[in-house]
């Protein structure tokens, strides 16, 4: 039997028409509260903005325009595409504690940036993006043949792999940021924060956004190839395309989010398994709850960053950063609480 795209089998695992309805309020719930966010966010930061302000005051609505809007628009557009990809790099590789951030993407992104900056310094951001996207795309593959050698029953030692085969990315590309003095720009893109967000330096992002709207029609795929590549292509699937497709995506988006906004750990690790412990694993019901959660999770942290120091920010990576190292320290040692 053929699982062909838009079919309405893996769908039906979804349950009953109660399930169903649940699913839909949920996903209501959380674009709701998505909405509020956005708007508390337009109006935080160090130039306060109020209605009357923005109704009288041509430079408030400035302001908000070249300012605000990107910034929120920038964050919701990261939080959805981040957290989309880490769902698909689970699936993919079938282990629920790997991400972006913890198969050495994210290094091997900023190492091709770093020598897009070296090489051709005066190279467009466009330019710069897709060089940074073919050493990721680099990185995820080589990354993926490791995982193929750690045996199916060890499975935490395929982020741990992850992480060292990262960390020597990192390195590599510090010693060669320190050789060329760039090391400021590697910091830079290790930062993962917002406030130099303005209209005409965040667009790069719709397209990550597209990629992860893209990801939505290939869910079923998705879904069936985290069953495991025998299965798959018993039950008809194109497995080497969906991998391939997955990998061009996860790709993608991590070389946006890099040479837009720097890194930011353990987003899409945290959100997708906070999403899958209630709803399950049929990618098609969850994905829409997983990228608000993640856009939500990732503007409270901004948020947070805006208010806790005012009128100074701290990086939304950073207190992510300390959100994402607690849920994936409680993945590891804390008990399942569902069926």
């Amino acid at each position: 039997m053929k699982f062909l795209p838009g079919s309405r089998k893996v769908a039906d695992l979804a349950g009953p028409d109660g399930s169903r309805a649940r699913v839909r309020n949920s996903v209501v719930l959380a674009f709701l509260l998505l909405c509020l966010l956005a708007v508390i966010s337009l109006f935080v930061g160090a130039n306060a903005l109020t209605i009357s302000a923005l109704m009288n005051d041509p430079q408030a609505l400035q302001v908000l325009i070249i300012s605000r809007i990107p910034r929120t628009a920038a964050v919701l557009l990261t939080g959805a595409a981040l957290a989309v990809a880490g769902v698909i790099m689970q699936l993919l590789v079938r282990n629920k504690f790997v991400e972006p951030g913890t198969t050495g993407t994210n290094e091997a992104a900023m190492l091709g940036m770093l020598a897009a900056t070296l090489l051709a310094p005066s190279m467009p951001v466009f330019g710069k993006m897709l060089v940074a996207s073919v050493s990721a795309l680099a990185g995820t593959a080589v990354f993926m043949l490791l995982a193929r050698r750690i045996p199916p029953e060890r499975p935490l030692l395929i982020p741990l792999a992850g992480l060292v085969y990262g960390g020597l990315l990192l390195a590599c590309a510090t010693f060669i940021a320190i050789q060329t003095d760039l090391l400021q720009y590697l910091g830079v893109w290790m930062s993962g924060e917002f406030s130099g967000i303005l209209a005409g330096r965040y667009e790069l992002l719709w397209l990550a956004g597209g990629l992860a709207l893209l990801a939505y029609f290939a869910a079923d795929q998705f879904t069936i190839a985290g069953l495991g590549r025998t299965v798959s292509m018993n039950l008809g699937l194109r497995y080497g395309q969906v991998l391939a497709f997955g990998i061009v995506t996860v790709s993608l988006v991590s070389a946006l989010v890099v040479v837009t906004v720097g890194m930011l750990p353990f987003l899409g690790l945290v959100v997708p398994n906070l999403v899958s412990r209630i709803m399950g694993d049929n990618l098609r019901e969850s994905l829409p709850v997983v990228a608000a959660l993640g856009a939500g999770l990732l503007l409270i942290c901004d948020i947070l960053g805006r208010v806790l120091r005012f009128p100074y920010e701290i990086p939304a990576g950073t207190i992510f950063g300390i959100f994402g190292a607690t849920v994936f320290l409680y993945l590891l040692l804390g008990r399942r609480s569902h069926a």
